[in-house]
């Protein structure tokens, strides 16, 4: 039999010396279970249920990633993963055919097996994670995930927060991955960035961790369990997290969020920037590629311009680049990859327009995550009318700047210094304002890429003028008051 159709969750389906599990998304090999990812299981899972018959690319691309905008080469990477993984054109046997301007089509002979000889859950080798296959490593992240592995097993529950575009998600997925042996029962993976309805946040985690009904089933295990991007569904997380670490006491939970879930227990690890070099170690190559936003940039433009080297007169420019980009890991991915259209001298002409370079995103992610542009308009979508308003304000301070400061400039008659200062502190929490490390007095900044996108928002509302005019007042003040230079100094440093 050549046609399978509508594959369900009980089916058992046989090919070659292959068994497909479709309830438990697992292929053995007699008993050995298939390494496999996620995308590449759902591929052949389509594939099977037309096994016989030619499926378009857009078809399968429909049907794996429903809420994505994804390009055929990430169609052919996972292709050609699941024909390594089935040995696929080894000695003969074929399974998967490319069908040139058509599509694929799996064309060994399928078996459906009654439902009498389906194997229980208890008799099939269980797959332990369904964590990704990496295919570029992680840069400048080994203290920070040396850290997070260290004290994970112990924590219990610990939140990794930053702004948009800082790598949450890579250094989790990390982090899992070194702790995969750790847990008896494995880690596993539930990405909520497609995610918008808060009601079924248990029903996904539920369906990851292969539970038929409560979540009560999983208090004998022992395992990791990673939830990405949270920040949208903050009360639906934190309700989840809170009754899971109640009525498992061997599960660890690592969340990924632009802001805290704000749980009692809950560890807070806040994301620096990837390490910037300053001025001063522009003295050799060598010495510049010990910062990770440089080891970045160059392993991404080599990536995509063949025999790209960096030099000793190039050290300046990719400096300036990921300094302006804040050491920001995706703005500077975003920025590598126009390397070759642009040259360094051109990638650095256009970091005043930066979002216009930042606009070659990442197609096979949701469309929040594809470019840093869109990462800040779905952060700014969320945010109230007061605290708008607030971060507009703050684009026309162009370093950091004390709260005294911020309430000096931007308070009035609807924006009351209490309320400046509240927001303040909300803006901090979402990750769009920076708190500077320092023993002296509390000061913030915003990120280069937040304050042109905020500077943006405040040009186009119209009051652009009115706050440089406002600010200009307030730093002319501090110059006519008590300590002259010193005290426009202390207003923005």
């Amino acid at each position: 039999m050549n046609s399978v159709r509508d594959v369900n969750s009980d089916e058992v389906l046989r090919f070659g010396p292959y068994v497909f599990h479709s309830r438990q998304r697992l292929v053995l090999d007699g008993d050995r279970p298939l390494s496999m990812g996620g995308r590449a299981l759902d591929i052949l899972r389509v594939l099977l249920e037309r096994a016989g018959q030619v499926l378009g690319k857009e078809e399968l691309i429909a049907r794996v990633w429903p809420n994505s905008v994804v390009e055929d080469i990430n169609l052919r990477v996972h292709i050609a993963a699941l024909r390594r993984a089935l040995g696929d054109g080894q000695d003969g046997q074929r399974y998967i055919v490319n069908i040139p301007q058509r599509g694929y089509c799996f064309v060994a002979p399928v078996r459906r097996e009654p439902q009498g000889r389906a194997l229980s859950l208890d008799a099939v080798p269980q797959p332990r994670h369904n964590l990704p296959a990496r295919l570029t490593p992680v840069t400048g992240r080994d203290p920070l995930v040396g850290s997070l592995v260290r004290q994970l097993p112990v924590r219990r529950c610990m939140t990794l927060v930053g702004p948009a575009g800082i790598g949450k998600s890579t250094v989790a997925l990390r982090v899992a991955e070194l702790l995969l042996q750790h847990y008896r029962d494995g880690a596993w993976l539930v990405d909520l960035s497609a995610q918008d309805d808060p009601v079924r946040v248990a029903e996904q985690v539920a369906r990851v961790l292969n539970l038929d009904t409560s979540l009560d089933a999983l208090a004998a295990r022992h395992t990791l369990l990673v939830l990405d991007n949270c920040e949208h569904l903050l009360d639906a997380c934190r309700a989840l997290v809170e009754q899971l670490l109640a009525v498992v006491p061997q599960l660890s939970i690592l969340v990924t969020s632009r802001e805290p879930l704000g749980l009692p227990g809950e560890t807070v690890q806040v994301l620096p920037a990837l390490s910037v070099p300053p001025a001063s170690a522009l003295h050799s190559v060598a010495e510049v590629m010990g910062y990770s936003a440089v080891q970045l940039f160059v392993s991404r433009a080599r990536a995509c311009q063949q025999g790209f080297v960096l030099r000793e007169q190039d050290l300046q420019a990719v400096r300036e680049i990921c300094r302006r980009l804040d050491g920001l890991p995706l703005a500077i991915e975003l920025a590598a990859a126009q390397i070759g259209a642009l040259g360094l001298v051109g990638l650095q002409a256009q970091l005043d327009n930066c979002f216009q370079l930042l606009t070659q995103g990442r197609r096979t992610a949701v469309a929040r995550h594809q470019t840093l542009k869109s990462a800040l308009d779905w952060s700014y979508r969320r945010l109230s009318p007061l605290e708008r308003s607030v971060l507009q304000g703050l684009a026309v301070f162009k370093v950091a700047f004390t709260p005294e400061t911020a309430i000096g400039v931007i308070s009035c008659a609807v924006l009351l210094p209490e309320l400046v200062a509240q927001v303040l502190q909300r803006l901090v929490d979402k990750s769009l304002l920076v708190l500077v490390p320092g023993n002296g007095p509390v000061r913030y900044r915003l990120l280069n890429t937040t304050r042109t996108y905020a500077r943006e928002q405040l040009e186009q509302g119209g009051l652009l003028r009115m706050f440089e005019m406002r600010h200009a007042h307030y730093i002319s003040r501090a110059r006519r008051g008590s300590g002259g230079e010193l005290a426009l100094q202390r207003v923005e440093q």
